[in-house]
């Protein structure tokens, strides 16, 4: 069964690695996504974010570009196993060539310095998807979560609900329609309940929640309510399990939080009875969270299908976590030429 992931920061720790002096490339390294891993668990498509930090202080779009230099070498350098997707019609061909799919996204839609036209040209360079912000209010909107106190990388306090009741700015209002007439897939993860609620508003097509679990079983901000999961749903988007233990399971300040399958099989179990099951994919967040105990790696999402039909889910659902639900959105949302 081969899967699709909405998000990997792998892109963007190669670039971190690169800038220390640390020659990693996406064939093999030492991170949770390389192209021999996803092999070996099955890999149809994954996307790769562009991801930037706003509390280093650095030329946001300038890293984007290049990051996205670093992406296409890459690329290149294993033409041989996996090709680019610039329309849905490039994931079949690909699938016909006996070759894996590399979808490229942005998260931090910051690196758009609020621009309609840098957006435009991030949309020709290839990014089909990005998030409309991180961690950061920006021009277009604030986030589920807000990184106070962490300037120049340092570390700092995570608080939640800071931006309790703002969403979308009318610049944001703006970026997210205009994302849909060129074929941009919205990304709601890491956006303000406010903000989701505005996006559904200003947009007619679906849109996908890459990498964010039920707030229902892990009550963090990151994770979407039953009404937004509802919503979602209505709308024929698709939202993403993400690995993260911390979005998984809450547990007390000072405890260790490994990351078990079977809380992920819990929040599929929810999110299916809440939104149906067409609404539900996967967005491991690898190379971007510190790990999982039980999913080291992209080579074990084979383990995460047996535990789900182990749970209830015949094959045909599992195969629409896995990848049919997120092509159906691609196939609706992107060009097919």
């Amino acid at each position: 069964m081969g899967y699709v992931d909405m998000h990997c920061d792998t892109v963007s720790r190669l670039y971190g690695e690169r800038e220390r002096g640390r020659q990693e490339g996406l064939r093999a390294n030492g991170g949770h996504v390389d192209l021999r891993r996803m092999e070996k668990g099955g890999a149809l498509l994954q996307n790769f974010a562009l991801f930037v930090d706003v509390g280093k202080g650095k030329n946001l779009l300038e890293e984007v570009l290049g990051m996205a230099d670093l992406y296409y070498a890459e690329l290149e350098a294993n033409a041989d196993v996996i090709a680019p997707v610039f329309c849905f019609a490039d994931i079949e061909r690909n699938r016909r060539m006996g070759k894996m799919s590399a979808l490229l996204t942005v998260e931090e839609g910051g690196a758009c310095k609020g621009e309609l036209a840098f957006l435009r040209i991030l949309y020709r360079l290839g990014v089909r998807m990005m998030t409309l912000t991180w961690n950061y209010a920006n021009e277009i909107g604030y986030p589920a979560l807000d990184a106070a106190g962490r300037k120049n990388g340092a570390e700092g306090i995570w608080k939640e609900g800071m931006d309790e009741g703002r969403g979308l700015t009318e610049k944001g209002r703006e970026f997210a329609a205009e994302m849909e007439r060129i074929g941009m897939i919205v990304d709601v993860s890491h956006l303000s309940d406010e903000g989701f609620y505005d996006v559904l508003e200003v947009t007619e097509k679906p849109f996908v929640a890459s990498h964010s679990n039920a707030r229902a079983i892990c009550p963090s901000r990151r994770n979407l309510t039953d009404d937004m999961i509802r919503k979602l749903a209505e709308r024929g988007g698709v939202m993403g399990l993400n690995f993260y233990p911390d979005f998984l399971t809450k547990v007390s300040d000072g405890m260790m939080n490994p990351g078990t399958i079977a809380a992920i099989t819990e929040h599929a179990k929810h999110i299916i009875r809440v939104g149906g099951i067409d609404c539900l994919g996967l967005g491991s967040d690898f190379d971007g969270i510190d790990g999982h105990a039980q999913l080291p790696d992209c080579s074990y999402m084979p383990l995460l299908a047996d535990a789900l039909q182990k749970c209830g889910l015949s094959e045909d659902e599992v195969e629409k976590i896995f990848c049919r639900n997120v092509l159906r959105v691609y196939e609706e949302v992107l060009e097919r030429v």
